[in-house]
């Protein structure tokens, strides 16, 4: 990614996410009630065909003889043909290694409190899905995940170590020891907003590049479409991201980097196109008046009813009921958000696509931790999970099924060699959209193009490359242990402080933002942003 908030909700951190997520992640942060997009890449690497995919057997030596059941988290919600899915994959894990899987889902709106809850209470778990966006670091630091060494890759994931790039173990590294199995293919992604190209001609909107431009059709939207809310925000990924979209207009700031991946973290940035990696908190320039500026225009739209009253309490992302009529714009990221531009087409709904891009036109490149997975540290078969992952992530066989489903079913392979849906089925009643089961982490070197894909969104892709620029933090993860107590306190402030002006829900901006700054001067933001300097230092000057 959302990035996805992404309860997390109330934490100032999501709305840096934007620029890495949801990200997000997640977006990597994703809802799996709609289709994704089936690359992420603009120019995906040759793949195999689906006649020729079948599942390398492994032989590596390692003893299989006793047959087990792997449990894995992934996050979101599995679509309605996972049980198909799970069918097809277990058939093949139990011929190549003598296992078979059960995945379980953590809800967007239940990460902040099921997460760490899962990883501490013992119960069976053998791998999680983790990220710099959710909570990699403070895992890694409580002892939630085993450690991993080059050996145990060597000899359980010979697949992966030999695609993955050696910079991506040392990004992954906390306190000198890794923890993660980052992906092996970073997103090549940006935030975007969909909108809807009739109203955009009923408002004589023509071709906008910055989301302060979009009042017109916001003013379209409340006069001549009743059942449509202009910002229709859910409670996890929207409700940061118009605020995030404005306050980039000023600067390319970032949060995710630099505040240990922990989505609850709050209160400190970097430019990330400065190469001096200048840390800034709240309260310095150019964080404040950029944040001020994106509250005074949410304000303006909050007042005028563009902004849904209550998004604390909407569970549906606005990409996932924007083709329904129900939501004015969609948000997501050039990945997640090919089902929804797929769906409006089958609606004969044109859509107009609108990157979320710095005041320079650049967006930051993903880390390969912006989607990984770990090995619970309490996994009773971390050998034979790395395995699973092995297969999961790299052989082609695996990825189509993990991310794309039944062939046949789910999708099916051109004569061109590219993706479509079966015939009968659409975008909406796919069982088993591409992207919406969890599984960000795989090869996506594997993907194929799509036949779906609009011209607006091929056009998009095109530029992507173009858009995408390395940032200064770049694999920074910070450790937060020597500020615990200043971070929690923080996270309270930002619930009551600063989430009302990120959607616009205060009666005076300025008022506002002079509470939110001596509440988080009184709760340690100086202190935590002392430690991120020391911190930060020592990452650039490894660098070099």
């Amino acid at each position: 990614m959302k990035r996805k908030t992404k309860s997390l909700f109330n934490m100032l951190a999501l709305i840096a996410m934007i620029a890495l997520l949801i990200t997000a992640c997640s977006s990597n942060n994703n809802n799996s009630n709609t289709a994704a997009s089936s690359n992420a890449s603009t120019e995906p690497s040759a793949s195999p065909s689906a006649d020729s995919m079948e599942p390398a057997a492994t032989d590596n030596g390692n003893d299989h003889s006793e047959e087990i059941k792997l449990v894995g988290y992934l996050l979101g919600e599995a679509p309605k043909g996972m049980p198909d899915v799970m069918t097809a994959l277990n058939e093949k894990l139990k011929k190549d290694i003598n296992a078979t899987l059960e995945i379980n889902y953590i809800g967007w709106g239940d990460i902040a409190s099921k997460y760490p809850l899962i990883l501490a209470s013992g119960e069976d778990v053998d791998f999680v899905f983790t990220a710099d966006w959710n909570f990699y670091v403070p895992e890694a630091n409580k002892g939630s995940f085993k450690e991993l060494t080059q050996d145990m890759f060597q000899k359980y994931m010979p697949k992966y170590t030999a695609k993955q790039d050696p910079a991506a173990y040392k990004a992954a590294q906390v306190n000198g020891k890794q923890y993660m199995i980052p992906t092996t293919t970073p997103d090549r992604k940006v935030n975007v907003i969909v909108l809807r190209k009739d109203v955009m001609e009923k408002a004589g909107l023509t071709n906008p590049t910055k989301i302060s431009e979009l009042e017109p059709y916001f003013a379209e939207v409340k006069k001549d479409y009743p059942n449509m809310i202009p910002l229709n925000l859910d409670s996890q990924y929207d409700l940061p991201t118009p605020f995030g979209a404005l306050v980039s207009e000023k600067f390319a700031y970032a949060g995710a980097p630099i505040d240990s991946g922990d989505p609850s973290g709050v209160g400190n940035y970097t430019d990330q196109e400065d190469p001096t990696g200048k840390i800034l908190s709240i309260t310095d320039e150019p964080v404040q008046g950029a944040f001020k500026y994106a509250a005074g225009i949410m304000k303006q739209w909050y007042d005028a009813g563009y902004v849904n009253k209550n998004p604390y309490s909407n569970k549906i992302r606005s990409k996932d009921n924007f083709c329904d009529g129900k939501s004015g714009v969609a948000f997501g990221n050039s990945i997640d958000i090919q089902a929804t531009l797929s769906s409006c087409q089958d609606k004969n709904i044109e859509t107009y696509i609108m990157p979320v891009l710095s005041p320079t036109g650049h967006a930051p490149s993903n880390s390969w931790l912006n989607n990984g997975i770990a090995i619970a540290a309490n996994s009773k078969h971390p050998e034979r999970a790395m395995e699973a992952l092995d297969l999961i992530m790299e052989d082609p066989a695996y990825v189509f099924n993990a991310y794309y489903g039944i062939e046949g079913k789910n999708y099916v392979i051109t004569a061109d060699d590219k993706l479509a849906l079966p015939d009968g089925v659409t975008a909406e009643t796919n069982t088993y959209p591409p992207d919406a089961a969890g599984f960000w982490f795989v090869d996506k070197d594997n993907f194929k193009p799509s036949v779906s894909w609009t011209d607006s969104y091929i056009e998009l892709n095109n530029k992507i490359k173009d858009f995408l620029q390395p940032v200064t933090y770049l694999g920074f993860t910070f450790n937060t242990d020597n500020v615990k107590t200043e971070i929690a306190n923080l996270k309270n402030v930002s619930t009551q402080y600063f989430m009302p002006l990120a959607i616009g829900a205060v009666k005076d901006v300025d008022k506002q933002f002079d509470s939110l700054n001596a509440k988080m001067k009184a709760a340690g933001i100086a202190k935590v942003k002392s430690e991120l300097e020391t911190q930060a230092s020592a990452f650039l000057a490894a660098k070099g």
